[in-house]
């Protein structure tokens, strides 16, 4: 979701340059019990303009496969999954005290661990493995537009058992008075068939995640309407400023001590979240802390016009990367 800096990203033979993106501070309500974080953005890229759809159309949730259930625990000792809930997102339901107060589900020593910007190379998969190991699970806000980079990262995501939600197609902050209403709702509808795409044509959840925490109210309203989830957090891991993995283990401790539970929000693009994951996960097991999975009643209903204006822009990966010298041999002439 925030991110100190986008990378190169080379995985489809095509250089692609990445815009860098520092965080900005929520929008803070009245209700709010804790500050935003404030960061000033840099500049970004207006999102390309996708086709304008007449209407706010909600067809019927796409039928589809059950998401592969998790693998069976081999480690007795694992933080593992306390309970599961499931969410009907009817209405866009808000979940996260640092912005929506009503829905307070969960129990004290609970937590949700989520993880935006993703997938990333090295990152992504350490992330997977760290919980893997403790046998436990998160819900994951990829990028659209990384996503189309990293497609069979997010499958493995999507294959270990985890909820896969989106987080707009470019990171874009919608509260950018520069952006019209209409490249706002680009940047939400794109993300979601970019996700849709890189998961082989599986819908992900309809749970969302504004970039920035930035909340401009015409998208709030308009979520609602597609019946999608909106997360904000409870603790902010403040990973994309650690300087070095122990921070971030000793910034979401020093929070969940004061708070007793909450919506966790870190990056699995960071690599310090990466690296700080495994001792943070044993940090939440010796406090006594349970992990709570949330997984929507029926996955989101990408728009056909959206799904069908991505498959125009991704470039598709090349057979083979290799030089042509390593696969043709003249063996005579």
């Amino acid at each position: 979701m925030r991110m100190a800096g986008l990378i190169l990203a080379s995985a489809m033979s095509v250089a692609m340059t990445g815009t860098a993106w520092s965080q900005t501070p929520a929008a803070k309500s009245a209700a709010a019990t804790q500050a935003a974080p404030a960061v000033t953005p840099a500049a970004a890229p207006a999102p390309a303009a996708g086709p304008a759809p007449q209407a706010v159309a909600n067809p019927p949730p796409p039928q589809q496969a059950t998401q592969p259930a998790r693998t069976a625990c081999n480690n007795p000792n694992a933080l593992g999954v306390a309970r599961t809930v499931e969410i009907d997102t009817t209405g866009g339901p808000g979940f996260g005290f640092e912005h929506f107060k009503e829905l307070d589900f969960l129990r004290d020593h609970e937590v949700v661990l989520t993880f935006d910007d993703g997938p990333w190379p090295r990152n992504t998969p350490a992330v997977l493995k760290a919980l893997a190991d403790q046998c436990t699970t998160g819900i994951f806000f990829p990028i659209g537009l990384h996503s189309t980079y990293e497609p069979e990262i997010l499958k493995q995501v999507y294959a270990a058992g985890h909820t896969v939600g989106a987080h707009t197609w470019s990171h874009a902050n919608l509260n950018n008075k520069k952006l019209t209403e209409q490249q706002k709702k680009d940047e939400i509808e794109k993300g979601f068939s970019a996700v849709k795409w890189a998961l082989g044509g599986i819908s992900p959840s309809p749970f969302f995640r504004f970039p920035a925490l930035q909340h401009p109210p015409e998208m709030v309203t308009y979520l609602g309407n597609r019946n999608v989830a909106i997360f904000s957090c409870d603790l902010d891991s403040f990973d994309f400023k650690a300087s070095k993995p122990e921070k971030v283990v000793d910034t979401v401790m020093k929070k969940l001590d004061k708070l007793g539970k909450g919506i966790i929000l870190m990056h699995d693009f960071q690599k310090h979240t990466a690296e700080a994951l495994p001792e943070l996960l044993n940090r939440l097991k010796a406090g006594g802390f349970k992990v709570v999975a949330m997984r929507a009643k029926s996955p989101v209903s990408t728009l056909p016009e959206y799904d069908q204006e991505l498959l125009k822009d991704v470039k598709l990966p090349t057979v083979s990367t290799r030089p042509v010298s390593s696969v043709v041999t003249t063996v005579s002439e």
